[in-house]
């Protein structure tokens, strides 16, 4: 059987070199990795350049698998090409190519030769399944590459930085490190167990007030947001005074650090959470307002109260008031996503409480535009202009879905299994909008739920 072909065109909007160069940094390959099948790397040697190579630990369904693709042949600015030695198809050649358009601008060419390790009429009946799959998997990517570099070249994100990150493993983590990356910027991680060799991961531990900056150089900004999960298991007081000291702990030796340093960084974002608010059933609620009665309100109200350092010390500090983030890759969505496929799915409740949510996409982004826009400091509410109710979220994935959600799970069962903390979470009314965000001019990327969760789950 011959090889079958693939091949996505886009323009992008940026000089072919700029663009060469975002596929060349670290993180490209996670950048590019869709949330609804995502990779992890294993091992690479290298970047793009001819003779580097990369093991990719991905999924077929539910079945995990390796592969092992060698780069073959690299022109700067021009192409670049890499090749499975293992994996699912008995032949995988992909060429990357960057063709100069008028205006500047950037034609991106994925060509795609492959082969299926079958015979010819398996291979004439799964044909049309993968190139389905390819198509949406590189629309997704070519969206990606658009969104992040006319935000990387944006005339106030124009000089690279070093920015350090705590919480960089975490689910926002993982996804901020490499948007981070492929814009050209150093990140600098802070981590809890031995940091490897390359002088861009540093120890630190909270309990102990053990964090020593000096080797990093000058930090141009600092992104804090590690913290215990607040959302597993009952919160039991031992869990409470868990999710209280991992935030106050952590955040005030951060801040004591960078406040003491000869030359601090110009910016210092925080994370916090819109359990601030408490609940408040369908009040409109922004960053004017005031912290609620509830046990989250309390802890993320000493959360930021435990950073207060840095705006007195003149530094300019931002709160991230984040909603409920949804991607498939972890938190609520991710718990919602097994039962939904199976059509156990249901509103929780009486289905009346707001969620404020956000795609991930829009966390990026608005942490970029906190970055490099001076004006933005204090709280700010990391949240969709468009919050729903509980039963609107669980119809929209449904439909998204093609499920039924006839499952809906009374109030009660929820307190009974998971006290306090289903009632805080679960159940609870927050109806927030995120005004500073758009006072300072950002722009949604996905600010409608159903067309968020369909780029999220591979649906458009």
């Amino acid at each position: 059987m011959g090889s079958n072909f693939f091949t996505k065109r886009s323009l992008i909007h940026a000089p072919v070199e700029e663009v060469f160069k975002w596929h060349s940094r670290p993180g490209a390959i996670e950048r590019l990795s869709p949330p609804w099948d995502p990779l992890k790397v294993i091992l690479r040697s290298g970047g793009i350049e001819k003779g580097a190579e990369v093991f990719l630990e991905m999924k077929a369904g539910p079945f995990p698998f390796t592969w092992h693709a060698l780069h073959t042949d690299f022109q700067e600015n021009i192409f670049f090409r890499d090749q499975q030695l293992r994996g699912p198809f008995s032949k995988w050649i992909h060429t990357h190519r960057f063709l100069p358009d008028q205006n500047n601008g950037c034609i991106l060419e994925d060509e795609i030769e492959y082969r299926l390790p079958v015979h010819f009429f398996s291979g004439f009946l799964l044909e049309p399944m993968i190139r389905k799959k390819l198509e949406r998997i590189f629309r997704y990517r070519h969206r990606i590459t658009r969104q992040d570099l006319a935000l990387h070249l944006s005339e106030k994100a124009a000089d690279p930085m070093t920015i350090l990150i705590s919480g960089a493993s975490g689910v926002i983590g993982s996804a901020l490190v490499p948007f981070l990356t492929t814009g050209g910027h150093r990140v600098v991680r802070l981590v809890r167990r031995q940091p490897d060799q390359s002088g861009d991961e540093i120890f630190w531990n909270p309990d102990s007030k053990e964090l020593c900056l000096d080797s990093i150089g000058n930090i141009d900004a600092a992104i804090h947001l590690a913290g215990d999960h607040i959302g597993s298991g009952r919160w039991t007081n031992q869990k409470k005074n868990m999710i209280i000291q991992s935030r106050i702990r952590g955040t005030t030796l951060i801040a004591e650090k960078l406040a003491a340093l000869d030359k601090p960084p110009k910016v210092v974002i925080c994370a916090s959470a819109i359990g601030y608010y408490g609940d408040r059933g369908n009040k409109i609620l922004d960053e004017s307002h005031g912290p609620g009665n509830d046990f989250i309100s309390m802890v993320c109200d000493q959360w930021e109260q435990s950073a207060r350092l840095l705006p007195d010390k003149g530094i300019r500090t931002s709160f991230l008031r984040i909603g409920v983030v949804l991607t498939p890759l972890g938190g609520a969505l991710q718990r919602l996503l097994l039962p939904y496929k199976f059509g156990f799915g249901g509103r929780i409740g009486s289905g009346s409480q707001y969620i404020s949510w956000v795609g991930m996409e829009d966390v990026l982004g608005s942490i970029h535009h906190i970055l490099f826009h001076d004006s933005v400091s204090g709280p700010v509410n990391v949240v969709s202009p468009n919050p729903v109710t509980n039963k609107t979220l669980t119809k929209t994935l449904g439909a998204i879905l093609s499920r039924p959600t006839l499952f809906p799970i009374p109030s009660r069962v929820i307190q009974f299994a998971f006290g306090e903390m289903g009632k805080e979470i679960l159940l609870s009314s927050t109806r927030v909008m995120p005004e500073k965000l758009l006072q300072t001019g950002y722009q949604f990327k996905n600010p409608v739920l159903d067309e968020a969760l369909k780029q999220m789950l591979g649906k458009s």
